[in-house]
């Protein structure tokens, strides 16, 4: 009976030793939703270049299920652990727009998106906009200047856990909110 209370919701995890690809099979198997961040890299392998799709930060993944699923597939998976609020202790948790917001972004896969850690930006400097065309029509988030490229970009962030900032955005498809 409990367990139809419980709604689906959004954990912030780590895989430890980067196995989140090993986490993300069980998951699913499991009938969990689960998204790990990803970009093509490009490596070189007996001397040949190869592009491969790889984890932007090792150990990242978010796990989108109920509290009860995540606990009994946790006590059975010892290297599946939560990531907590270095302040409060508390399980990292996203609202569901805010999970939209950043998987819209990337998921794209796109090979000119910059991540960045929590502590890396100062988002209080930036102004919150929303985009207006493009591919990242309808997405919002804050317009600064960010280490690593010459121009200001959009950038969507989950607190405390990873931002990532899009690819360069004519100004024209950019308004600001109020």
């Amino acid at each position: 009976m409990e367990v139809d209370k419980e709604t689906e919701i959004w954990y912030a995890m780590r895989a430890t030793y980067r196995r989140e690809p090993d986490a993300m099979h069980l998951l699913e198997k499991e009938g969990m939703g689960c998204f790990v961040p990803m970009q093509y890299k490009i490596s070189i392998k007996k001397g040949k270049k190869v592009r491969a799709l790889v984890p932007v930060i090792h150990n990242l993944l978010f796990v989108h299920a109920r509290p009860s699923d995540v606990k009994r597939v946790k006590s059975q998976v010892t290297y599946l652990q939560y990531i907590t609020d270095t302040r409060s202790g508390q399980k990292i948790i996203i609202s569901d727009s805010e999970m939209q917001r950043f998987i819209a972004v990337a998921g794209t896969y796109n090979d000119h998106l910059l991540y960045f850690q929590p502590d890396e930006l100062n988002l209080s400097k930036g102004t919150k906009v929303r985009v207006t065309g493009g591919d990242f029509e309808g997405q919002e988030g804050i317009f600064l200047k960010v280490k690593g490229a010459r121009d200001r970009r959009v950038v969507v962030e989950i607190q405390g856990v990873i931002a990532v900032a899009m690819a360069t955005i004519h100004p024209d498809l950019i308004e600001v909110i109020k």
